[in-house]
C-alpha cells in the first residue's frame, strides 16, 4: 500500500509538472500574441506595403510575379519574387479584414512560435527554467516583431528545429512529417536555407557520434536529400534555392538597416542574453558537446553581424542547446505541486487569447504618417502629377507601390541591383553632379524625401524646382514646367 501511495504521488507531481510547462508554454503564446496584435511597431516597416501589394496583384492575376509591375526604373524587368506565398496570405488577411487582420495574422504567427518554444522546451526543462529562457528568448524577438514574411515563417523554423532536435535526443532520424514543412517554408522566405543547413549540420553530429553509422546514414542521408528535393518544390525550381545565396551576396546589402551589424553603442536585449548566458554556463560547468556549440556560435555570428538574425538566434539557440541545460541546474527537483493553478492559468490563457484576438478584429487599426508612409505628403500630390517619375525615399517606394505611384526605387535589392542602388547612395549623400544626372536622365518631375535627407536642402537650391509640401515626415518638391 506504500508503494502504491508513493507511485500515485509520484505520478500526480509528473502531471503538475507537465500542465505546468504546458500553462507557461500558453502564457507565452498570449503574451506574444498581445503584443504583436496591439504594437504599433508592427505595422512600421515599407515592406508591408509592398508585400500587400504583389500579394493583391498575384491574386487578381492567378499567377506568380516574374516581371516587375510597380517601378517606373525597372518596369517589365525579371523579378525573383521568391517570398509569393507569404505576400498572397498577406494580402488575404488584408482584404478580410484590412490592417487589423493583417495584425491578426501576424500575432498568430508569433504566438505560434513562442507557444511552440515554450512547449518544446518543457521536453527538458522543469517549468520555472522554461519560463526564463523562453521569456530571455522572446526578449530577442522584439526588435524584429514586423510584418513581414519572416514573422510567417518563424513557426516553420521553430518546428523545423525542435524536429530536429528531438530526433537527436531519440537517437534516430527525423521524421518524414518534416518535409512539407521545408516545401511551404521555400515558398514564404529565405531562411529555409538555414533550415536546410542545420539539417546537414544534424546529421553529420548524428554520424559522427553513431556506434552504428551505417544505420545513421540511412537515416539521416534520405532525410536530408528529401529536404533538398522539398525546396525544389517553388515557382523558379532550383534557381529558387540558390538565389538567398546570390542575394546575400550583394554588397549593396550594407546599406540596409537590417543588414547592418548589431549597434552596441545602445543596449541590446540579444546582448544582455549573450552575456548571461556565458555566465550561466561558466559558474555552473555547463557541458554543451563540441558541434552544438559551434552550431550555436554560428547563429550568434549571424545575428551580430546582420540585424535581422535576431529572430533566428532567439528561436535556434535555445532549442540547440536545450538537451545541454537539461542535466544542469535549470532543472528544479523540488517539483511543482499547484497542480489546480497550472489548469487555471492554462485556461485563462485560453480565454486571454480569444479575447484579444476579437478585440484585434474590432478595433480597427488606422493608419498615420510614419516614417515609412507619408501618406498627407502624397495627398498633397496632384493626380496628374502622380503619374509622372518621382524620385523617392528608399523607405517609401512601398507606400508608394501601395498607393499607386511608379516609385524610382523601393526596398527589392535583388532587382534593382549593386550598381544602381550604390548611385541611389550616391543621389541622397549627396553628390549634387549625380543628383542633377538622375533628375535629368529620368526626366524626374516631383520628388518625396524624408524630412531629414540632405537631399530635400539640395532639392531646395535647384532652379527650376520649388518646394510644394513639407511635413514631419516628408518634404516634396515639384519641377517647374
Amino acid at each position: 500500500m506504500a508503494v502504491d501511495a508513493q507511485h500515485r504521488t509520484q505520478f500526480l507531481l509528473a502531471e503538475a509538472r507537465t500542465d505546468a510547462r504546458h500553462a507557461i508554454a500558453l502564457i507565452a503564446a498570449v503574451i506574444a500574441f498581445g503584443v504583436t496584435a496591439f504594437a504599433p511597431q508592427v505595422l512600421n516597416d515599407g515592406d508591408t506595403f509592398l508585400h500587400i501589394s504583389a500579394g493583391a496583384r498575384m491574386l487578381r492575376e492567378h499567377a506568380v510575379l516574374y516581371r516587375d509591375p510597380f517601378s517606373f526604373t525597372f518596369a517589365n524587368a525579371p523579378w525573383h519574387a521568391h517570398e509569393w506565398l507569404a505576400e498572397i496570405i498577406m494580402a488575404a488577411a488584408y482584404q478580410f479584414a484590412g490592417w487589423s487582420g493583417l495584425q491578426l495574422l501576424f500575432a498568430l504567427c508569433a504566438s505560434a512560435a513562442a507557444g511552440f518554444l515554450a512547449h518544446h522546451l518543457g521536453r527538458w526543462m522543469e517549468w520555472p527554467a522554461q519560463a526564463i529562457v523562453t521569456a530571455l528568448a522572446m526578449s530577442c524577438m522584439t526588435a524584429s516583431l514586423l510584418a513581414r514574411p519572416h514573422l510567417l515563417a518563424l513557426p516553420l523554423l521553430e518546428l523545423w528545429i525542435a524536429g530536429l532536435v528531438m530526433a537527436r535526443s531519440q537517437e534516430r532520424a527525423p521524421t518524414v512529417f518534416l518535409l512539407p514543412l521545408m516545401a511551404i517554408w521555400v515558398n514564404i522566405h529565405a531562411s529555409f536555407l538555414l533550415g536546410l543547413a542545420l539539417a546537414g549540420a544534424f546529421a553529420l553530429e548524428a554520424i559522427g557520434a553513431a556506434d552504428n553509422r551505417a544505420k545513421a546514414l540511412r537515416g539521416w542521408v534520405p532525410f536530408c536529400l528529401g529536404a533538398g528535393a522539398a525546396a525544389l518544390l517553388n515557382p523558379h525550381f532550383l534557381s529558387g534555392v540558390v538565389f538567398p545565396l546570390a542575394l546575400m551576396g550583394s554588397s549593396s546589402l550594407g546599406n540596409i538597416g537590417e543588414w547592418r551589424p548589431l549597434d552596441f553603442s545602445q543596449l541590446q536585449p540579444l546582448e544582455l542574453v549573450a552575456f548571461a548566458a556565458i555566465y550561466f554556463f561558466v559558474t555552473r560547468g555547463v557541458r554543451i558537446p563540441p558541434w552544438r556549440a559551434l552550431i550555436c556560435l554560428g547563429l550568434l555570428y549571424m545575428a551580430f553581424q546582420h540585424q535581422r538574425h535576431q529572430i533566428v538566434f532567439a528561436i535556434a539557440a535555445p532549442l540547440v542547446l536545450a538537451p545541454s541545460l537539461s542535466t544542469t541546474a535549470l532543472q528544479s527537483s523540488s517539483g511543482d505541486r499547484s497542480h489546480p493553478m497550472a489548469l487555471m492559468a492554462s485556461t485563462g490563457a485560453l480565454a486571454a487569447l480569444l479575447v484579444l484576438a476579437a478585440l484585434r478584429l474590432v478595433v480597427p487599426t488606422v493608419r498615420n504618417d510614419g516614417p515609412v508612409a507619408p501618406i498627407t505628403a502624397l495627398a498633397h500630390v496632384p493626380r496628374e502629377v502622380q503619374g509622372e517619375h518621382v524620385l523617392n525615399d528608399y523607405s517609401f517606394g512601398g507606400y508608394l507601390i501601395f498607393a499607386g505611384v511608379r516609385p524610382f526605387v523601393d526596398s527589392r535589392a535583388e532587382l534593382y541591383g549593386d550598381a544602381f542602388l550604390k548611385r541611389y547612395a550616391q543621389i541622397i549623400a549627396p553628390d549634387p553632379s549625380v543628383l542633377r544626372d538622375t533628375l535629368r536622365r529620368y526626366d524626374i518631375r516631383w520628388t518625396i524625401l524624408s524630412r531629414q535627407s540632405p537631399v530635400a536642402g539640395e532639392m531646395d537650391a535647384l532652379a527650376g524646382w520649388r518646394r510644394l509640401y513639407t511635413d514631419n515626415v516628408a518634404v516634396v518638391h515639384i519641377r517647374d514646367k
